[in-house]
């Protein structure tokens, strides 16, 4: 496999990396409840978990 023969400057990293943003979740509104969560994710409501405005699970995720 190839390898530099030089070291990289780190300007020209700085460079490259210009390009990294970090970008906001997208949100969305649930149909049946009317709580705002991220996209394609389950999550709780009262007590239950939802994903596309269905109950999935009675009671809610243990969480550590």
């Amino acid at each position: 496999m190839p390898n530099p023969k030089r070291r990289h400057s780190q300007q020209r990293s700085a460079k490259r990396r210009t390009h990294y943003k970090a970008a906001a979740a997208t949100l969305s509104t649930d149909s049946s409840t009317g709580e705002l969560h991220v996209r394609h994710r389950a999550h709780v409501s009262e007590g239950k978990l939802v994903y596309k405005g269905k109950v999935v699970a009675e009671k809610s995720p243990i969480k550590k």
